[in-house]
């Protein structure tokens, strides 16, 4: 799959004498997604390797654009066309539109970004086409300019998430949540070691996180594989903080993948044992993430021996960590359980579109099990932090819930939790609760 990807997209970028650019490339990445409804972050895995990293950033920044945009988009070229043009040709309208709703918000030209696409057209598209899209964009301008009565089209959202966020947090939170949605997000890395920190990256209110400001990637990218840095949102100390990982403990993350939080572990131990448990990929079927673990895994302190281990945490037993030779309990659990991401919405961009109402309460029974399953991995008078990187009541409050209700939950308490929402706190939503065992 990665390989057809990044085929599809090399085709897409070979566009005359204007290629390899990063316009051409998010005309590939829109048409692919469009078509085939692939997952942003495989698609961006398959950018053209010609791309110069400004062309990358452009590519990454306009294919952004058009998935957060999409509905606003669409329905401003809605009956602009009496026939809809092929796949190719409507990524090439989105790709502009989006353009031009950002023109719009920042008081560009917008004949300047029409004309540009229409000689770019030229180049994927045929003559005829590219006529087309050069009428469809004069009309479409204007209609981008109009606001939308209605708040999910304004700020392109399903209808139904809307009325669910109104219902939960009111009216004026929920435009708040939206608009920070509709903002590309900042780069944060957290610094890793006692060295200086470059002057390039700019502090923030979250002690260890620094803003990573465009320019440096070389730099970031140097720092990272040596280790100093990793790139991380400050949401993710919340977690950590309740879990407060101590030296010499040994502490299993029990939904690793892709390790950032296991190395946080690590590097907040210092000494100790960190086991990382995730669900092996399916048959036959590459899974970056526990690549990216393994990775992770390998920048932990000398002092902190680590265990990386596929299984799903349901499905097994305290048998099963017997015969790998790891621990049946630990000092302190954490699970940091699969969620809907409605909290991280402004890097998981195509999460709102792929999302169902259902799927609130499957995830929540799902997190539940999981839930379940890591508390009996926990020794007595120990911690286990339960987190999500979800807003909704649902899967935070709801699943702490049930689990007291049960029969498991009479030999806990809550100490601690947190809750984080984007709005207000400036940085991803999350849900964290310790519960401490008797």
């Amino acid at each position: 799959m990665q390989h057809d990807v990044k085929q599809g997209l090399e085709k897409a970028a070979e566009g005359g004498k204007f290629a390899p650019s990063g316009w051409v490339a998010a005309v590939g990445l829109a048409e692919r997604w469009l078509a085939r409804a692939e997952r942003v972050d495989a698609l961006l895995e398959g950018l053209p390797s010609g791309l110069t990293g400004q062309e990358r950033a452009r590519a990454q920044h306009l294919f952004y654009g058009v998935v957060r945009w999409s509905s606003r988009l669409e329905a401003a070229l809605a009956g602009l066309m009496t026939h809809s043009p092929r796949t190719k040709v409507r990524a090439v309208l989105l790709v502009a539109g989006f353009e031009l709703l950002e023109q719009e918000k920042g008081g560009g030209v917008a004949a300047k970004v029409i004309h540009h696409a229409v000689e770019r057209a030229k180049t994927v598209a045929s003559a005829k086409e590219a006529g087309l899209v050069n009428a469809v964009l004069r009309k479409l301008a204007p209609r981008l300019a109009e606001k939308p009565a209605d708040l999910a089209t304004e700020l392109a959202h399903p209808e139904w998430l809307v009325a669910r966020w109104t219902t939960q947090y009111g009216a004026e939170a929920t435009r708040k949540l939206l608009e920070w949605n509709q903002q590309p997000a900042p780069v944060y890395a957290r610094w890793r070691t006692g060295a200086p920190v470059p002057g390039f990256l700019a502090p923030t209110k979250w002690p260890g996180f620094f803003e990573v400001k465009a320019g440096h990637w070389d730099e970031v990218r140097r720092l990272a594989n040596e280790g100093a840095l990793y790139l991380q949102d400050p949401s993710t100390r919340l977690c950590i903080g309740l879990l407060a990982p101590q030296p010499g403990e040994t502490i299993l993350d029990a939904c690793a993948a892709p390790g950032g939080k296991s190395l946080f572990i690590a590097d907040t131990m210092q000494t100790g044992k960190v086991i990382a448990l995730d669900a092996p990929a399916e048959p036959g079927q590459p899974d970056i993430r526990l690549v990216r673990l393994k990775e992770n895994l390998a920048r932990a302190p000398h002092g902190v021996a680590v265990a990386q281990v596929e299984a799903d945490l349901a499905r097994v037993g305290t048998v099963f960590y017997r015969n790998l030779n790891l621990p049946d309990s630990y000092d302190a659990v954490l699970l940091d359980a699969p969620c809907s991401n409605t909290g991280v919405m402004r890097h998981r961009i195509d999460v709102k579109w792929r999302l169902q109402d259902g799927d609130f309460a499957r995830h929540a029974d799902h997190q539940l099990e999981l839930l379940h399953a890591a508390a009996h991995l926990v020794k007595p008078g120990g911690r286990l932090v339960y987190s999500t990187c979800s807003i909704d009541a649902a899967e935070n409050e709801g699943v702490i819930k049930a689990f007291f209700a049960s029969r498991a939950g009479g030999a806990w308490q809550v100490a601690r939790s947190v809750r984080a929402y984007p709005w207000a706190e400036g940085h991803d939503g999350a849900g964290a609760f310790l519960l401490q065992r008797s």
